[in-house]
């Protein structure tokens, strides 16, 4: 019995990221500043800013923020990955990594940084995994309250997080969710 590359796009992820982690602390943050975090102030004849609206989602502040977002998206990443497959979960990620960075740019004049937009996408869309036509899981509806309550609660708070980042990436979530399952409703 061997060990098996069971979700590729996840696992592929994982590893580009902490790949990224360690060439930050090689460069005492710099690559992950300069190509991975998502600048306040859009340049737009910078090529760079482009690119960073995506690739924020593969930068980290430090190994703990790596930590906490992998263990969710190491653990429901591949049942989403089984149920959606490869192709259609790394689209999923690269829009909600996308919409994250668009929105942020241009509501929120700050950093941004990490794959919690992507993890709040998973929890959401996993709340789907089960989902059968014509209802909406009441995990769903628990999930989407605890979420929404939870961040609306932080956003008082003191702190580093982005909680729009949560909102929108759970937003995602939900969109993708009841777009995958009206698709595979018609199939």
């Amino acid at each position: 019995m061997g060990i098996r590359y069971n979700a590729p796009f996840v696992l592929t992820f994982t590893f580009f990221c902490i790949f990224v982690m360690a060439v930050s602390d090689l460069t005492g943050g710099a690559t992950t500043r300069q190509f991975f975090t998502l600048h306040p102030i859009f340049v737009y004849n910078d090529p760079l800013s482009y690119m960073r609206l995506i690739s924020h989602a593969a930068g980290h502040a430090n190994w703990e923020h790596l930590g906490s977002n992998f263990a969710y998206i190491l653990l429901i990443g591949p049942i989403l990955e089984e149920k959606y497959g490869t192709q259609s979960l790394l689209v999923m990620s690269l829009i909600t990594a996308l919409v994250t960075g668009l929105l942020n740019t241009f509501f929120f004049p700050s950093f941004l940084l990490g794959a919690s937009g992507i993890v709040f996408m998973m929890i959401i869309l996993g709340s789907f995994t089960n989902v059968k036509r014509g209802g909406i899981p009441l995990t769903f509806i628990l999930v989407l309250i605890l979420f929404l309550g939870q961040e609306i609660y932080n956003a008082f708070e003191e702190n580093s997080i982005s909680e729009f980042a949560h909102v929108v990436g759970g937003v995602c979530g939900s969109i993708f969710g009841f777009v995958q399952n009206g698709n595979n409703a018609k199939s």
